[in-house]
């Protein structure tokens, strides 16, 4: 081989070595180039690598008690869990509450001793846990980032355990199951409350009995069980609302049947007493109504269902019952009549409300005597209060009323005041069985608050000077009268109207046979003088001297009889004319009265004209012969009948002069009494 060929073999061998080493270059380039990210993966991890390994660096002591710390924390932390799981199961198991009630219940139960045991024993398993997390940060045993993180969960969960009832862990399971037996509580309620059938109050013979408990047995038996787990769980405020908003609705709407519209009137809406007298009479009856049969009920309902309680409870339960059921409107009306403008019916009214709430005295104390009541307590007293006051006041300014009427005139047609005819009826009826005792009751009680005694016959002297006083008026407004011949009719008017309207009363009892007599005597007596000075004078004008027929005197005859009929005719006209606007309320008088001028007067006009009309008969056209003996009579028949007027206002004064109400006017003519 010559020289340059192997020069040439060399250069191919390194050309050849080198071409290799390129490769490798080239392969290794390739690899770093691909070993980079598994570089910077590596560089990443090595904080963690770094914290995983730190407890290994840490000391051995510090590393020998972490064992022990976690082992205490585990247990309590464990149990926790157990019951957390034994919850959820109870959950499973609540069955519905309206079809298994006892069952719900039991597990009801179970399910508060579990949550009990879950509170009780969290709080020591999270004091556990926070004692591992300060161990591992004080020792440094572990990463800073999961001590953070521990104590984050640390502090929700104190949160949770910590919070409102609702929040704590899963509390939220139990105020579930304490919200349907809240809805099972108001459905047995509500399903099993029925308004009370009504019946008229006012039926004659209808007696008020006290009604029976108004749910079963059984019901009632349920709610105090379900009432027994709502008070373990604070839930009593919520149960008695719900009661007291079924019942109280219940009894309203038994209510409803009365209408009692009339409850919602105020002092603005009416003129007086009297235009709302129907009203109170029913009042009286629904009151009695309402507290006999249904407050009655419900405060037996309310002992029923809420006995095992206590007293307190059960008893503000019913006293909210009766506010919101109607007690107190009952109570706010009769306060309302009190405060009415004064008027003697409403001494009526008043004593009324008064019989009414002493008949339901006992059933008032023994349902509301109470201090849940303590409302309706003091309602009840302010109207009794204002009831006696107003009452006594009244009554104790009848007699300054008679005697302030004394200063109006008399009817202006000789009839029976209206005050007469008051007075007299609203006397006897202060004396009658049904106010007498109620009024006596309420002066004593008026003048114990007085301090002051009562006296037996305080009430009957009281009305018997109320009579005097109407004599004294009588007396005075007669002699108003300018015709002394009208004053006669109104003092026969009034006499006979007090004589007959007196007798055989309680009124005329007191006053006595002599005094009646009196009045009776009166009457005869000023009869007497009205027809004396008035009718009477008649027949004379029908004289019949100087009518002796004699030869040649017929015409002097005729003359002196058409001047005598015409002279009567007048005389009869003028006084009937006068006579026909007077009043005599009283049939009988009015009859009696009229056929004493018939008597009078028929007679004679008829013997006169059988004897001389015939000398005057000729004349026609009626000029001297204007009546017939019957058309006389028929005429003198029509004489005093009561005339239809309006009735005006005689209105009580007070001692002050101001007017306060109106009763009916005197110098109206008041209605025919027979």
């Amino acid at each position: 081989m010559t020289q340059m060929e192997k020069g040439i073999e060399n250069l191919m061998s390194a050309r050849k070595c080198l071409r290799a080493n390129f490769e490798k270059s080239k392969a290794l380039g390739l690899s770093i180039e691909k070993a980079g990210p598994r570089f910077d993966e590596i560089i990443q991890r090595l904080p963690a690598l770094e914290a995983a390994i730190r407890p290994i660096r840490a000391q051995k002591d510090a590393l020998g008690a972490v064992g022990g710390h976690i082992n205490r924390a585990v247990v309590p932390a464990t149990a926790v869990l157990k019951v957390f799981d034994a919850i959820h199961g109870l959950e499973r198991s609540l069955s519905d509450p309206q079809s298994d009630l006892p069952g719900y219940l039991g597990v009801l139960k179970r399910l508060e001793e579990a949550l009990r045991f879950l509170g009780e024993n969290c709080e020591m398993a999270i004091q556990w846990l926070a004692d591992i997390v300060e161990y591992l940060e004080d020792h440094a045993v572990a990463d800073d980032r999961f001590t953070s993180s521990m104590k984050e969960a640390l502090t929700s969960l104190r949160e949770l355990h910590s919070g409102d009832e609702k929040g704590r862990l899963d509390g939220g399971l139990l105020e579930v199951a304490l919200d349907r037996l809240e809805s099972e509580f108001r459905r047995l309620l509500v399903e099993n409350t029925i308004p009370l059938p009504m019946s008229d109050p006012a039926l004659p013979g209808e007696q008020a009995c006290i009604a029976p408990s108004p749910l079963p047995v059984m019901v009632i038996q349920k709610l105090q069980a379900i009432i027994g787990r709502l008070i373990a769980n604070n839930r009593l405020d919520k149960c008695i609302s719900i009661y007291v908003e079924v019942r109280s609705s219940n009894v309203r709407t038994s209510l409803q049947a009365l209408n009692l519209d009339y409850l919602e009137i105020s002092v603005s809406e009416f003129n007086d007493v009297q235009s709302i007298e129907g009203h109170i009479a029913q009042w009286g009856k629904h009151l009695e109504f309402a507290v006999k049969h249904l407050f009655e009920a419900e405060y037996k309902l309310c002992n029923d269902v809420f006995e095992r309680i206590g007293l307190d409870v059960w008893m503000s339960c019913f006293a909210k019952i009766a506010a919101q059921a109607g007690i107190l409107a009952f109570l706010q009306f009769g306060k309302m009549v009190t405060e009415s403008k004064k008027d003697p019916i409403k001494l009526l009214k008043l004593l009324d409300i008064f019989a009414s709430l002493n008949k339901l005295r006992l059933d008032f104390n023994r349902l509301f005597g109470g201090t849940a009541c303590l409302e309706i307590q003091n309602l009840t007293r302010d109207l009794i209060k204002s009831v006696i006051e107003g009452a006594s006041e009244i009554f104790w300014e009848l007699l300054v009323q008679v005697e302030l009427q004394r200063q109006m005139p008399p009817p202006p047609d000789g009839s029976v005041p209206k005050l007469i005819i008051f007075i007299t009826d609203y006397c006897n009826k202060l004396l009658g069985d049904d106010y007498k005792s109620i009024l006596t009751q309420v002066l004593i009680i008026e003048r114990s608050w007085k301090q002051e005694k009562f006296q037996e016959r305080l009430l009957i002297n009281e009305l018997l000077n109320i009579m005097r006083a109407v004599d004294v008026n009588l007396e005075t407004w007669s002699k108003a009268y300018q015709d002394v011949i009208l004053s006669y009719v109104f003092l026969m008017n009034n006499h006979w109207h007090l004589y007959k309207h007196l007798k055989g009363t309680k009124l005329g009892g007191l006053m006595g046979d002599s005094r009646l007599k009196e009045h009776e005597q009166y009457k005869e007596y000023y009869s007497a003088f009205f027809l004396k000075d008035s009718w009477g004078k008649l027949p004379a004008l029908l004289s019949r001297e100087g009518l002796i027929l004699f030869s040649g005197g017929r015409a002097t005859a005729r003359d002196l009889v058409k001047k005598r009929l015409k002279a009567f005719n007048e005389a009869f006209d003028e006084m009937y004319t006068k006579q026909s606007n007077w009043v005599m309320l009283d049939k009988d008088l009015r009859d009696k009265t009229c056929q004493s001028i018939i008597q009078a007067i028929v007679p004679v006009y008829r013997s006169y004209m059988q004897n001389y009309g015939p000398l005057v008969e000729q004349e026609g056209n009626g000029k001297y012969v204007k009546y017939t003996a019957q058309s006389l009579e028929k005429v003198l028949n029509g004489l005093f009948h009561p005339k239809p007027l309006k009735h005006g206002s005689f209105k009580v004064r007070h001692p002050s002069g101001k007017f306060s109400n109106v009763i009916t006017d005197q110098n109206q003519t008041s209605p025919t009494v027979k």
